[in-house]
């Protein structure tokens, strides 16, 4: 965005255009026209890599959201961030030592933005810690995991929120409106493709112990996130199938690439594929009786481009972060609602199709599901 001025006018626009009142701010133009001097969550971010500096960046933007505090591993990056976004010493923390933070009353909320394998642990430290929870995704390696985080923050009595920007999407959220209000009729098909080329092969994400898998933990989770929203049902039955063309590269553990199968209880069916060899796979398309949806790229950062059989989907862009925080403090503070839930147990779900396709992969069977 050109300025904050520029991003408000989008924002305001984007949300207005979707008509959805009971789940946006009370009056979005008339909140962006005015000083903002309600309630604001005071969000720590840990986990300094690419990710959270978007998230940070994004952060500027935001009225009900402020960064106020850094978690790292590594002092030279909590030093630059510090002096770029004025951060007080007494709310810079290390992997070590951040359940101090529950003595620290300047921070209300802290975002886990690091490797998978580590959400688990951190976000219960985090609960016990008093402080309400955001996990990026996928919240954890497995739905065991999923559910122990769920119930440490019932039992602080914290909120666990997951990272999903796209359920606050303008685009996305006009064809779940479609699909909804019956516009589309009776949903018969989903395809979602979800891929690229993954580069350097020393990283996290090709490390089974820190990404707890392959692609389909990283990319995978939005054909599979996406098939439960826009279908508009939870699916029953899962088959998949894995394919490795470099052993060496991705190895016991670190999938390349798997298609997946979902079934649903209304027919629908959904054929998705994720992958870390194959380039250009941002496309998701629905089917139905009386319409269709089209969306490529589906779940990039943006801008979204969409089609359905009404026409082009001209929602304006606003940044998908910056989106996503502000309605987050909405839910935290203000204890707001959204069209498709960010809640621990919309991860929960997830995680229990990942489980079930790594199970349908190695046995080679359709595994049922009961979410």
């Amino acid at each position: 965005m050109d300025s904050r001025r520029d991003f408000l006018q989008t924002l305001s626009a984007s949300i207005l255009a979707l008509s959805i009142p009971q789940h946006s701010f009370a009056s979005i133009e008339g909140f962006y026209s005015q000083p903002y001097d309600g309630p604001v969550l005071r969000v720590a971010i840990m986990g300094l890599g690419s990710y959270g500096t978007r998230v940070a960046e994004a952060m500027q933007d935001c009225k009900m959201a402020k960064l106020v505090g850094l978690i790292s591993g590594t002092p030279s990056k909590i030093k630059n961030w510090q002096s770029k976004y004025n951060i007080p010493e007494k709310n810079c923390y290390n992997y070590e030592n951040f359940d101090l933070i529950k003595d620290n009353p300047d921070i209300d909320a802290v975002y886990v933005i690091t490797p998978n394998s580590l959400h688990h642990d951190q976000v219960i430290r985090v609960a016990k810690a008093g402080k309400h929870v955001i996990c990026e995704k996928p919240m954890a390696l497995n739905a065991k995991e999923g559910q122990e985080m769920i119930d440490a923050c019932r039992k602080a009595n914290v909120k666990l929120l997951v990272g999903y920007r796209m359920h606050f999407e303008p685009k996305t959220l006009e064809v779940i409106r479609m699909r909804k209000e019956g516009e589309l009729g009776k949903i018969m098909f989903f395809q979602g493709l979800c891929g690229f080329k993954i580069g350097d092969p020393t990283q996290w994400r090709l490390n089974k112990q820190l990404a707890g898998g392959g692609s389909l933990m990283d990319i995978g989770i939005y054909a599979i996130n996406g098939a439960r929203y826009l279908v508009g049902e939870e699916p029953v039955w899962v088959t998949a199938q894995e394919t490795k063309t470099n052993p060496e590269k991705f190895k016991e553990g670190v999938d390349e690439s798997i298609q997946f199968q979902l079934g649903f209880p209304g027919g629908a069916v959904a054929s998705c594929l994720s992958s870390y060899n194959i380039s250009n796979l941002d496309r998701f398309f629905l089917t139905a009786e009386k319409g269709f949806a089209e969306m490529q790229p589906s779940t990039g950062y943006g801008p979204i481009k969409g089609r359905t059989n009404k026409g082009e989907l001209n929602h304006p862009h606003a940044t998908h972060q910056t989106v996503q925080m502000e309605k987050m403090a909405g839910i935290i503070l203000n204890g707001d609602t959204s069209l498709v839930p960010v809640d621990g147990e919309e991860g929960l779900k997830d995680l229990k199709i990942i489980d079930a396709i790594y199970l349908a992969v190695k046995t080679g069977k359709k595994v049922p599901l009961k979410l």
